[in-house]
């Protein structure tokens, strides 16, 4: 059991230091880093180039909207409607934030580093809300 568990963490660095070595955040176009926990979801816009975070927002400090406003469709029935869950609410909502936070800093344009989860579910929320406030990537 225990190898199992060890071969899947390694997996993930790999995966993930494979999207690193490609993707280097610099003044003008700055990286936007996702790192997902169980719970929550953390984003930050870094200048590779001088090591240094320039914004930061994560689900932890974030309320989050009502569920019953924020709805998707449901692909198995016609026409129903499902409530997204509390998970991808709080990436909206930190996807949001950043993207405020980013603009307020005069940064527009940034690099989307995915940290090797697969483009789904909680990060695609959370990349389609910064863009939706203005981030472009």
């Amino acid at each position: 059991m225990r190898d199992k568990v060890r071969e899947k963490r390694l997996a993930r660095l790999r995966r993930h230091l494979r999207v690193r070595k490609k993707v280097w955040g610099t003044a003008e176009r700055p990286r936007l880093s996702i790192f997902r926990s169980l719970n929550h979801i953390y984003a930050q816009i870094i200048d590779d180039d001088e090591g240094k975070t320039i914004v930061s927002a994560s689900s932890l400090k974030i309320e989050l909207p009502s569920p019953a406003s924020d709805t998707e469709e449901n692909g198995k029935g016609k026409g129903k409607k499902k409530a997204a869950g509390k998970k991808i609410l709080r990436s909206r909502a930190v996807g949001k934030a950043i993207a405020e936070a980013a603009i307020a800093k005069g940064i527009k344009k940034v690099r989307f580093d995915r940290g090797g989860y697969i483009y789904h579910g909680r990060i695609s929320a959370l990349a389609e809300a910064a863009r939706k406030a203005g981030l472009e990537f």
